[in-house]
């Protein structure tokens, strides 16, 4: 095995004996994007929110949550390659483990850069090829999402006590604007709002995220009242928020919310 070197999405160079037998992901999204891949036997650890494939999560070893991470647990299972996510992930854990192992790391805001995250993470696992007809296939599908002439103004809750919104600055921001919705939040990132902020805020369509928050039909009820004339429904968040091959089936599902 030869020796290469990668530049992740964060310009960081990483070096390892390439192509890697023993690699850890610690973001769902990109799990099973590697899965997709055909990456089964090199797979050996996973985060317990990595629910995609079902098949293949319930035989995985599991290394602790995104943001909680077992740090023994990786060291135990020696990777030879980790793959991350700046926003998903714990910075503080991220650093420690670049101590003791190569690790790749995204770093995605837009659709474009989940596309060049898809063919990046094929080209450093030896899956290029199969990665590269992700990458196309995702690229197709959004470019076949037919405009808008009006985007429905639209806010995207992501949490509950207190209310959070996903704002400006965030890939479920660039994925709501590409199906037509336009985010009624100015703000950066995920703000916090009252009540009275939102009823203010007037949104046409209200969606309530099925993650991380687990939303239900009483918070359907509690939202309806304080936005009555607003269309309020449960959303899939993978649909929104899961940057890997998942991409594949958000353009059909953004249309049929329309």
């Amino acid at each position: 095995m030869q020796k290469r070197t990668f530049t992740d999405q964060m310009g960081r160079l990483i070096s390892f004996s390439y192509p890697p037998q023993r690699i850890i992901s610690l973001v769902p999204s990109q799990t099973e994007l590697l899965f997709d891949l055909g990456l089964d036997t090199e797979i050996i650890g996973i985060t317990k929110f990595c629910i995609h494939p079902r098949e293949k999560f319930k035989r995985s070893t599991k290394i602790g949550g995104t943001k909680m991470l077992d740090l023994r647990k990786i060291r135990e299972l020696m990777p030879d390659l980790i793959i991350g996510n700046k926003e998903e992930n714990d910075r503080a854990q991220i650093e420690e483990l670049m101590k003791e192992f190569p690790v790749w790391m995204s770093d995605i805001q837009v659709l474009p850069e989940a596309i060049d995250m898809i063919r990046q993470i094929g080209e450093l696992t030896g899956r290029l090829e199969k990665a590269a007809v992700i990458a196309d296939d995702v690229n197709e599908q959004f470019l076949k999402l037919e405009k808008i002439h009006k985007p429905y103004r639209t806010a995207y809750f992501i949490w509950k006590d207190p209310y959070m919104l996903a704002g400006k600055q965030t890939f479920i921001d660039d994925i709501l604007s590409r199906g037509g919705f336009e985010n009624a939040i100015s703000e950066d990132r995920y703000p916090e709002i009252s009540a009275d902020q939102l009823k203010n805020l007037n949104p046409e369509c209200i969606f309530l995220s099925s993650e991380p928050y687990p939303f239900k039909d009483e918070h359907v009820k509690e939202i309806k009242s304080i936005c009555q004339d607003a269309r309020v429904s449960i959303v899939d968040g993978e649909m929104f928020s899961w940057y890997g091959s998942r991409l594949l089936l958000s353009p059909a599902y953004l249309r049929s919310l329309r």
